[in-house]
């Protein structure tokens, strides 16, 4: 039999997509083309692989039991053909996504931006914004790093974990709650909280130890980022909890004062995630490399 491992590259885009259109596009590749791609796999296959239903196309059950199998089995191909070689920065022509939550962004990533331009003046960094659903954005190559405090539950996925902090309540700097000498639960939860969540979610963990003590608190307004919870802290008596890596320092610059948590928390972990089709990539580690020691380093405003 001739195999022809084109086949396995569209058959792969096929099985992700769902569609022909949807493979055709991510593969830069005209519909018909596509088409006569899908016709040959069920003829090699003799599988139908997508059957249409309505409007939409779904897969066989061969079709989903090979799935990874597929995805796997490409980049094991792409790993053998594709050449070894040094990397020179000075020479390297490449622009990297990465989706860091908006705080990393603003306190990180200047250091890694000068960082990545004192060594390879030809790369380019595109920093995306965290989306309010979970994407495969990662599997499918449109992002290239993330770093946030969410660990990826998927097989072909890679995290490390590079740090983690604890949260801390951030208040206006005549807040009441700054007139305590202690802080106690039951001062905390008394007060107006705000939540920061690109979701929308008005609860969290806070709420749950709270529970545990017999307590709840009134959150009044959920925001999408760190940096307009902290605008609202400014000019409200809300209560804004975050993490103490990514605000300490902006908040005492906007004149905040910044409160231990008083509940019993496990700290929250920071992680860089990537594709395992980048684990060779010497292009890739050496990002990697920076991004580490940019997000472990101590930064001011």
């Amino acid at each position: 039999m001739q195999l022809d491992l084109n086949l396995l590259t569209a058959l792969d885009a096929l099985l992700e997509e769902g569609s022909v259109a949807g493979a055709a596009a991510r593969l830069h590749v005209t519909a018909p083309a596509m088409s006569r791609s899908l016709g040959r796999i069920r003829r090699t296959t003799g599988d139908q692989i997508l059957v249409r239903t309505g409007r939409t196309m779904t897969p066989t059950p061969y079709a989903v039991a090979i799935r990874a199998q597929v995805h796997d089995v490409l980049h094991q191909v792409q790993g053998l053909l594709a050449p070894s070689r040094e990397l020179d920065p000075a020479t390297l022509e490449r622009t990297f996504t990465l989706r860091w939550h908006d705080s990393l962004v603003a306190l990180h990533g200047p250091a890694l931006l000068g960082a990545v331009r004192a060594q390879a003046p030809g790369v380019r960094l595109r920093f995306v914004t965290e989306s309010s659903t979970d994407t495969p954005a990662l599997r499918r190559g449109e992002v290239d790093l993330e770093a946030n405090a969410n660990r990826p539950g998927a097989a072909d996925l890679r995290a490390e974990q590079v740090g983690e902090t604890r949260l801390v309540a951030v208040v206006r700097q005549a807040h009441p709650l700054t007139r305590h000498r202690i802080l106690t639960a039951d001062h905390y939860a008394a007060a107006e909280h705000a939540t920061v969540s690109r979701r929308g979610n008005l609860s969290n963990a806070i709420d749950d130890a709270l529970a545990a003590l017999g307590l709840t608190r009134r959150v009044v307004a959920a925001v999408p980022t760190e940096a307009a919870a902290l605008a609202f802290a400014r000019v409200t008596d809300l209560v804004i909890s975050v993490p103490e890596i990514t605000t300490r320092t902006v908040a005492t610059g906007l004149g905040l004062a910044v409160l231990p948590l008083p509940l019993e928390l496990p700290s929250a972990p920071l992680y860089l995630s990537w594709h395992q089709r980048h684990d060779t990539d010497p292009a890739h580690a050496w990002l990697r490399g920076l991004a580490r020691a940019a997000l472990t380093t101590d930064a001011t405003p």
